[in-house]
């Protein structure tokens, strides 16, 4: 029977601990998200906040939006402390750009200067608590990429960023990262027959951003805190029934049943992300699954033919040997696009529930602080949503916490 050395074990688990140690984000971390519609949008703040709930679940990490439609760097800088130290934050990702040049109409030095002064002042203050601040550039606009590349929203972006580094804060180039998947999509349209209707990464103004567009933006966000390409790895050797190595994961329980098939148990320390139904089509555009999400097994020595993959109980998918032999991503895979695939992806489904729940209690309450804020039930209102909220924080939790899973690979024919 073929078994890794430890030595070589010895070897392999250091790679994978150092690539989760150079996520930013820790144990401990309570993370706010500061910025202006496209952040108070919610929907890139909630894909960071499932895929490390999903691949770092012995992290405690909580996680605050504070966006606001219209808002500034220097209106940012105003209510840090309303919105940000308030909640207890150790790390905050800042977006603005587009309002603080009036969507290109006040593209001047003295807005631009605004700006600079917005973000030293973000910066300087986060340094003062001990916030680790990371300053984002703004969001791609649907404008020509090669003609965006070095228009003022860019330059300005450019500059905010230098002023962060030279501060000790850090800096995620986030518009240069959409920008690549921006070219991705018109590259894609040109394609396209022209009654087709073309993929886009915005709302009708051409600023706002749609799903599409949020998740480029979560993207390149998770890229820019060094979040790791693979969630675990297995290989196993069909021969010999035995595990050849493993990164992230345990495999347990490997056996050749009577009927030919091979059954093992895997245990992983993380769980891949899914995006729900058709979500894999923006794959297409944006490399989640082949840079941040690689859920890998290989199958070693396997007799030439179909393998049907079964998880729980679950169809997979359908794989040959020589797919199997080099390794495959199963985080996506799915034998019908109306349902979940492995249990992994209904644990994810489970999480993305909980997290938009806790995303629309936070509006419910917010509609309260703003627009009902002398009513004499608004601190009943805030006591019951902290409550709430801190039960949904437990629960997202026990869903995201990987549980063994028994892997069945059988000979189908063809």
């Amino acid at each position: 029977m073929f078994r890794i050395l430890p030595t070589v074990v010895a070897l392999l688990l250091p790679l994978i601990a150092n690539a989760a140690d150079d996520f930013a984000l820790k144990d401990g971390d309570t993370v706010v998200f500061l910025g202006d519609s496209i952040t108070a949008a919610r929907t890139y703040g909630e894909i960071i906040e499932n895929y490390t709930l999903l691949r770092f679940p012995e992290r405690r990490v909580n996680f605050f939006n504070a966006g606001w439609g219209g808002d500034t760097a220097a209106g940012g800088a105003a209510r840090l402390e309303q919105d940000v130290f308030s909640r207890g934050a150790t790390v905050v990702t800042v977006a603005f750009g587009t309002n603080d040049i009036g969507w290109g109409g006040l593209a001047d030095e003295a807005h631009q200067q605004k700006y600079f002064d917005g973000i030293r002042s973000i910066v300087a203050q986060c340094r003062e608590r001990n916030v680790r601040v990371f300053i984002c550039s703004a969001a791609v606009t649907a404008a020509d990429p090669d003609k965006s590349e070095t228009a003022v929203l860019q330059t300005m972006c450019d500059r905010g960023m230098q002023i962060a580094r030279e501060l000790g804060g850090d800096a995620i180039d986030v518009q240069r990262g959409m920008r690549e998947i921006q070219r991705r999509v018109i590259a894609e349209n040109e394609r396209l027959k022209k009654e087709n209707k073309p993929t886009t990464m915005h709302a009708a103004d051409g600023v706002h951003l749609n799903e599409l567009g949020q998740l480029a933006m979560a993207f390149t966000i998770l890229k820019g805190l060094g979040a790791p390409q693979d969630v675990s790895s297995a290989t196993i050797d069909f021969e010999a029934a035995a595990v050849v190595e493993t990164a992230g994961c345990q495999i347990s329980d490997v056996e050749q049943t009577v009927d030919g098939a091979l059954e093992f148990t895997r245990l992983d320390e993380g769980l891949p992300i899914n995006f729900g139904l058709f979500g894999a089509l923006n794959f297409r555009f944006v490399p989640f699954h082949s840079e941040l999400n690689r859920y890998l097994l290989a199958v070693r020595s396997l007799p030439a033919g179909k393998y049907l993959l079964t998880v729980d109980d679950r169809e997979v998918s359908k794989y040959s040997d020589s797919q199997l032999a080099k390794g495959v991503n199963i985080s996506f895979a799915t034998t019908n696009a109306w349902q979940p695939g492995g249990p992994w992806d209904a644990q994810s489904t489970s999480l993305r529930s909980l997290t938009e729940a806790r995303s629309r209690l936070a509006t419910s309450e917010l509609m309260w602080n703003v627009n009902l804020n002398g009513s004499e039930r608004r601190p009943k209102i805030a006591d019951q949503v902290e409550a709430i909220d801190a039960q949904l924080q437990s629960l997202q939790r026990t869903v995201a916490r990987p549980i063994p899973y028994r892997f069945r690979l059988s000979h189908v024919e063809p």
